[in-house]
């Protein structure tokens, strides 16, 4: 008799899998309002639940009774609530205390403007509470501490364990989602692993079903930390597929050029160059240019903090296109930025025998046509423009070569459709904002990265001081002091005008959004300034919703010392060179992450005098916008502040492409694991190379798990 096969647990093993893309209401507890509660926060399918690691977790294997909670420390107690009050000691300003002991002793917890705990906590409740002890009035106390209920009022249970607290939103209860996830643990958390053995045993990884067991309920803070790399390692690996899958589909079929980077014309410009190339500038001439000579299509990110020499290096690559007798663009994202390129960079050109343009939403119309047709016939070797550049009437008669500032500021379709306009066409991307290396890897997984991170010219220096708003006389008598000494000044608002609310701001950390302050529009201040603060000073304003032609002209006079103060929104954060600007004022400075004010601390001290910066900001020492503007006191290091910058906010917030439709992070912890993203950058380039397309048997459960997470990334390009 045969042998019999048994495949029914295999069977339902595989099934539980292919239920994670099945919608969120097949589990317990998720239906009607609860469902539609957990859409809002971004768990629409199976998977999505399974993967919403908590964000915090309850040691109650390490509590500490409240005789033995030290003042100044951060602990958690498990306290029996006594007694909840509810103050309202001013219009507008709510307080919930609440008294609560254990059996070593009582400590009293403040909450500020939740006055709905009132009503959440009742005598006899056992809360746990986390945060700082202090003490005052005789009793230990914590403000706005962490706070969960075990246990309402007459129930009983233990709690010597680790109790996972999940983000929930309106609708939600932190022990709701408790339950949420462990119904649906139950019932599909036993999934096959979609990694090949190789990577998880190579690394020393958990198994996907430990994992999300794990990292939800685990044993210890030690055993979901293990988890959370698991699943933070297979976002990495994924993601970095997603990026090379991209790149695949995009330069699939196309035929690569291949440039000349040793001809006349390059020599010509290096040589017309008013400076030596440093060091570091000559090894990334060399990278960039060994990709333009190579059979494969360029795709390579020059990083380099504000006065690094960028353009110099880029100029280079715009001469190896002219040997080559074809055409490339270099596309900014604003006409300021591309007005200067070409006003810099055109003078060199001039000298290496070059032919340019430039194009942005001003050129009058006459004058457009006919640089449109000289690009078309292919006498024009170097465009230079802003989006103006992807309008259907600038054609390119052989674009080889895409140059790309500040590239995050550009949505992937606009990168894509320039690109789009030269098949085969490099592609050289720059970026001022520093970005650490385990961004760089994670979320360019795709590119090749070129550094630049000294100076050619240091300059002279810049001081950055933080000041009170009732201080602004400091930052005024420094702005009258350098306009009396031949210089000019930069004021800088976060709005444009008094009906903008801010909405639009970039870079804006997650925890000064909520402000309530009034704050700053260039509008309003450059009218103040101008008839109060400095009625003998010529003050002039430049926003982005000013007409292209008005801010050319606003920076032209600015350039030629026209303007003494001027009064602008972070539109001069990129790019904008005036030596002779010495003195900047920041209004709202906690309004700013680290890489904006880096940014625009950048345009001052350029010259042979040195830069003074105030910025003002009414925060108060140790909270963390104060935190973010002591951090530029201390250094002018631009890579030094990315590190920082990503170690107190989100990846996606330091890069500024969540409002470009880029791709975010949910588990990975980019400021630590750094190893997790070397080996997800290693093991993705290692996997596309001998199997492109991820098409064998082994690596298919692989493949349907990275087109499942970040499908959206590459899907466009298929589409077109």
């Amino acid at each position: 008799m045969e042998p019999t096969v048994v495949i029914a647990e295999a069977s339902e093993r595989v099934a539980r899998t292919c239920s994670l893309a099945d919608d969120a209401s097949r589990l317990r507890y998720v239906s009607g309002a609860r469902r539609e509660a957990l859409e809002r926060i971004g768990l629409v399918r199976v998977r999505d639940v399974l993967l919403h690691v908590p964000h915090r977790y309850l040691d109650f294997t390490n509590v500490v009774k409240v005789a033995h909670a030290d003042v100044g420390s951060e602990v958690t107690v498990v306290v029996t609530v006594d007694r909840v009050r509810l103050k309202r000691p001013r219009p507008r300003m709510q307080i919930v205390e609440v008294d609560a002991w254990d059996d070593t002793g009582v400590l009293q917890a403040t909450f500020f403007r939740q006055p709905w705990l009132a009503d959440q906590l009742h005598h006899g409740d056992v809360v746990a509470l986390s945060g700082k002890v202090t003490f005052a009035y005789g009793f230990k106390q914590m403000k706005s501490p962490f706070h969960e209920v075990l246990q309402a009022a007459g129930e009983t249970g233990s709690y010597s364990r680790v109790l996972p607290v999940h983000s929930v939103g309106e609708g939600v209860t932190a022990s709701w989602m408790r339950r949420i996830v462990a119904a649906a643990l139950e019932d599909v958390g036993d999934v096959c692993d979609f990694l090949p053995p190789a990577l998880v045993s190579g690394h020393g990884l958990m198994s996907l079903a430990r994992a999300l067991r794990s990292v939800h309920y685990p044993a210890s803070l030690a055993e979901a930390e293990e988890a959370r790399r698991r699943l933070a390692y297979d976002e990495l690996l994924c993601l970095q597929l997603a990026l090379l899958t991209r790149q695949s589909i995009e330069l699939g079929g196309v035929r690569p050029a291949r440039h000349v980077v040793d001809g006349p014309h390059r020599k010509a410009l290096v040589d017309a160059l008013p400076f030596a190339l440093t060091d570091e500038q000559q090894v990334c001439v060399q990278q960039i240019l060994a990709d333009m000579a190579a059979p494969q299509v360029m795709n390579r990110l020059l990083l380099g903090d504000v006065g690094t020499g960028k353009t110099a290096v880029a100029a280079v690559a715009l001469a190896a296109v002219a040997d080559s007798a074809t055409q490339a663009a270099v596309m900014a994202p604003t006409s300021v930025l591309a007005r200067q390129y070409a006003e810099k960079i055109g003078p060199v050109l001039d000298a290496a025998g070059i032919t340019w343009a430039l194009v942005t939403g001003s050129t009058p119309a006459s004058e457009r046509e006919d640089i449109a047709a000289r690009i078309a016939s292919g006498e024009v070797s170097v465009t230079f423009g802003t989006t103006a550049l992807l309008s259907d009437d600038i054609a390119f008669a052989a674009l080889t070569l895409v140059v790309i500032d500040e590239q995050h500021r550009f949505g992937v379709n606009q990168r894509t459709a320039l690109r789009g306009k030269g098949a085969g066409a490099d592609l050289l991307t720059m970026s001022a904002t520093p970005i650490p290396r385990t961004l760089a890897l994670s979320v360019y997984g795709d590119v090749s990265c070129s550094r630049i991170t000294h100076r050619p010219n240091p300059g002279a220096g810049i001081s950055t001081t933080s000041i009170a708003p009732e201080n602004l006389d400091l930052a005024y008598g420094a702005i009258r002091d350098a306009v009396a000494a031949g210089h000019q000044a930069y004021v800088v608002c976060p709005l444009v005008d008094d009906t903008d609310d801010g909405s639009e701001l970039d870079d804006v950390p997650e925890s000064a959004r909520s402000t309530t302050a009034q704050l700053h529009s260039a509008t309003s201040v450059a009218a103040e300034l101008a008839r109060f603060v400095f009625p003998q000073l010529r003050v002039g304003l430049l926003t982005g919703p000013m007409p292209v032609a008005q801010k050319d002209e606003v920076m032209a006079k600015f350039r030629a010392g026209q303007i003494d103060v001027l009064v602008s929104t972070t539109v001069i954060e990129v790019g904008v060179d005036v030596p002779n600007a010495t003195v900047m004022l920041v209004h709202d400075a906690d309004r700013f992450g680290l890489a904006t004010l880096h940014q625009l601390r950048g345009r001052v001290g350029r010259g042979s005098v040195a830069g003074t910066v105030y910025l003002a900001c009414a925060a108060k020492r140790g909270t963390p916008a104060r935190q973010r503007l002591d951090a530029l006191e201390a250094t002018s290091d631009g890579f030094e502040l990315a590190e920082l910058d990503l170690r107190l906010r989100h990846e996606g917030e330091v890069l500024g492409y969540r409002q470009h439709g880029g791709v975010s992070l949910s588990i990975c912890d980019l400021g630590s694991d750094t190893d997790l993203v070397e080996w997800a950058h290693h093991d993705a380039r290692e996997l596309a190379g001998s199997d492109p397309t991820l098409a064998s048997a082994s690596l298919q459960p692989l493949a349907l798990e990275v087109r499942d997470r970040f499908g959206a990334y590459f899907e466009e390009v298929e589409r077109a």
